[in-house]
């Protein structure tokens, strides 16, 4: 299942199982193609070709040279499917890949056949980043004094970066931070406006990290888009209910246009 490819001067590992009609995933921030096995495996039982690639900077791939922003993303994303031919497919995004999926959507949509958002993160709210990243400079202070102590280290850093919103952020490198920075710095609802396939907006509803109300929000911009929530579930319904969220995307994928 796993391969390997060269994009861009960029070692680039992902995973290409199955056969049928063609679905990519795009993993989230801090994922790889490994969070998504269980959902490749089920797909792929079901006259499914799954492709999943490590994103750049994730995963067994290697990181930008430089900090990326969504466009160079998106970039790498359409050559590394050009390498592969793959000219039409359906397209699902998780998270940060749902950010992706969407503009790729919007300013791509010959190639697109449906279109999947995962616990999207297309709302990039100012207030809700802002209040991260002060979280995240308290946090740092209160650790500071105990810099030489690793037990206290080790219990007040889950607390910090989950009030912060991202442990990914703090345990990235230089490069990735800044592509962090620029990522989550572009607001992509007005791309959803512009989506004119069919959509499948699936949620857990327990997210904390891209709170329920920003799938309502998805739904209405994109015209026909449905809603699915899944049920005591947070931010990843591919880790924690993998079986159920694999049956959506069959069920949406298979009706009839």
């Amino acid at each position: 299942m796993n391969k390997e490819i060269n994009i861009q001067g960029l070692k680039i590992n992902y995973k290409q199982k199955g056969k049928g009609e063609t679905i990519v995933i795009l993993h989230g921030w801090g994922g790889s193609s490994k969070s998504w096995e269980q959902v490749i495996e089920f797909l792929s039982n079901n006259n499914y070709m799954v492709i999943c690639p490590d994103l750049p900077g994730f995963g067994e791939s290697d990181d930008p040279k430089q900090a990326w922003n969504i466009n160079k993303y998106i970039c790498f994303i359409l050559d590394f499917l050009n390498a592969l031919k793959i000219d039409e497919f359906i397209l699902l995004g998780h998270s940060f890949g749902g950010g992706l999926s969407t503009k790729i959507t919007a300013k791509n949509p010959r190639i697109i056949q449906k279109l999947i958002l995962c616990d999207a993160a297309v709302v990039r709210a100012k207030e809700r980043l802002g209040t991260r990243q002060i979280i995240a400079k308290m946090g740092a202070k209160i650790m500071k004094p105990f810099k030489n102590n690793e037990l206290i280290k080790s219990k007040l850093r889950p607390l910090v970066y989950k009030l912060a919103g991202t442990h990914d952020y703090f345990s990235a490198n230089d490069i990735m931070k800044e592509t962090f920075k620029k990522v989550f710095a572009e607001d992509l609802r007005a791309f959803a406006t512009y989506i004119k396939k069919p959509t499948l907006v699936v949620w857990g509803d327990k997210d904390e990290i891209t709170p329920l109300e920003d799938a309502y929000t998805i739904k209405d911009m994109i015209d026909g888009a449905e809603l699915s929530i899944i049920k005591d579930v947070g931010h990843s319904p591919h880790l924690k209910k993998p079986k159920e969220l694999s049956k959506l995307i069959i069920e949406f994928t298979k009706k009839e246009v």
